[in-house]
């Protein structure tokens, strides 16, 4: 038995886990449909060395695309990692300009001061799901049109195109997180707008296909994830809200 979206679980042993299929988001399956039926219509005209790449191509899509259910720990002390894949970057930086400025809405942004950005890198094996950090208000959605550069290069995050998000909770704690399209990804896709409230955990959009999403935490907070350390969107714990830990770890 698979896990049910909504379903409160803890470490005391309440809650039903089992293994499950991921369903598909709907963002993907016409493209699953396009690829399976180019595949079917392949297969009909006995077209075999193009239907089996076709067939193979269906479900790469529709891996793409899985969105599979996720557990979140629930505490006003964690932010939670934004999304699936690689840590490859952990610098201190000042946070992007439009998380900053003044917009004209009269909403309060980021400082400028620097802060700890952790990056995480996504292959084209990753879940592409985006989810945020911390639950509160959608302050700020921001999109920059830009270039596609390799997504793993520092540069990307003042050069490619990319979304630019700012969460607010109630107690004014912000984080500002960013969607980065990649070499092979051409479209980011929101699923939410300035105002709406958002759970801590919750999806927030996705990127086709392989990206980058960049983090910046609070002032005060370090990351409790490791260069190189592969996290997963929504039930990594990526840092405790003022706490910066010195934390070593090994590849082995």
């Amino acid at each position: 038995m698979g896990r049910m979206s909504g379903e409160i679980l803890d470490n005391r042993g309440r809650g039903t886990a089992g293994w499950s299929w991921p369903s598909i988001h709907p963002e993907g399956r016409k493209f699953g449909l396009i690829a399976g039926a180019l595949s079917l219509g392949a297969a009909l005209m006995a077209w075999e060395t193009l239907a089996w790449p076709l067939a193979f191509l269906t479900l790469g899509v529709l891996a793409f695309f899985r969105d599979p259910v996720r557990v979140t720990p629930r505490d006003d002390r964690f932010i939670v990692a934004p999304a699936d894949g690689l840590i490859t970057l952990i610098q201190k930086v000042s946070p992007p300009r439009e998380l900053c400025a003044d917009d004209g809405t009269g909403v309060r942004g980021m400082t400028d001061a620097p802060v700890t950005r952790v990056s995480i890198f996504m292959s084209v094996f990753d879940v592409h799901i985006n989810r945020t950090p911390i639950a509160g208000t959608i302050r700020r959605v921001v999109y920059i049109p830009g270039k596609f550069l390799n997504a793993d290069l520092d540069k990307a995050s003042e050069e490619n195109e990319r979304q630019h998000f700012l969460v607010e909770r109630g107690d004014g704690v912000q984080i500002g997180f960013t969607q980065i399209a990649g070499l092979i990804a051409r479209r980011i896709v929101p699923f939410v707008k300035g105002g709406d409230i958002v759970a801590v955990g919750q999806r927030v959009g996705l990127i086709r296909f392989g990206s980058r999403v960049d983090v910046y935490l609070p002032a005060g907070t370090e990351p409790k994830v490791l260069m190189g350390q592969r996290i997963v969107a929504g039930e990594t714990i990526l840092a405790d809200l003022g706490d910066a830990p010195m934390i070593e770890g090994v590849a082995q």
